[in-house]
């Protein structure tokens, strides 16, 4: 399993960015899919989910402006993020949840400017 994140970049605050997480074609079956963020001196942080039901849920601070969705391709998970500020700067890496196991992409940049 490999998982391909990409979407990232440089954006002033209240732009918006939209992540993508392609797996490269894994027949097993999907628990989960989601996004971490980790900024700069913090921890990493669980930013949002949406289970194989298509239950979804996010962290308090991104409610209401950032959205986790599955794409119509098999095993693609999109992050859609507006009204960026500042402090949603950091490297988001996506996960994918498999029978066999959890997987991670290899992270892409999110900066937002003042």
């Amino acid at each position: 399993v490999q998982l391909q994140a990409s979407g990232g970049g440089l954006v002033q605050a209240g732009g918006s960015l939209r992540l993508s997480c392609a797996d490269s074609g894994s027949i097993d079956s999907i628990t989960v899919m989601g996004w971490y963020r980790q900024a700069p001196g913090k921890q990493r942080e669980l930013v949002a989910y949406i289970l194989s039901g298509g239950t979804t849920n996010y962290v308090d601070s991104v409610k209401g402006r950032f959205t986790i969705s599955r794409g119509s391709a098999k095993n693609t998970v999109y992050l859609q993020m507006n009204s960026l500020t500042p402090e949603d700067t950091a490297v988001y890496y996506c996960y994918m949840g498999f029978m066999s196991g959890t997987y991670w992409g290899q992270g892409t940049q999110v900066t937002v400017s003042s």
